[in-house]
């Protein structure tokens, strides 16, 4: 499956409980960024897929950029730089 967003929105993991993830989630908001998000325990074959992002870790939130790269835990910043949105 093909987890990379469109151009100017991001893919999220996450998990439910995560607080990292509560928090990006509300700064995105804030600012307007779309994201896409993916709770690792409930759609199968994501936690691996963290896993391989994050050496072996299923460490969350990580994001995927529409240029296939990915981020563990990035700031509210980080995804604007790496999205080209005015910070």
């Amino acid at each position: 499956m093909n987890f990379t967003p469109e151009a100017g929105s991001i893919t999220m993991f996450s998990t439910t409980w995560c607080g990292y993830c509560r928090r990006l989630k509300t700064q995105l908001d804030a600012q307007g960024i779309g994201y896409t998000e993916i709770n690792i325990e409930e759609v199968p074959g994501t936690a691996e897929l963290v896993e391989r992002l994050n050496g072996g870790n299923q460490t969350v939130p990580t994001v995927l950029f529409p240029d296939g790269t990915a981020a563990t835990n990035p700031s509210l910043n980080d995804v604007k730089v790496r999205l080209a949105v005015a910070v």
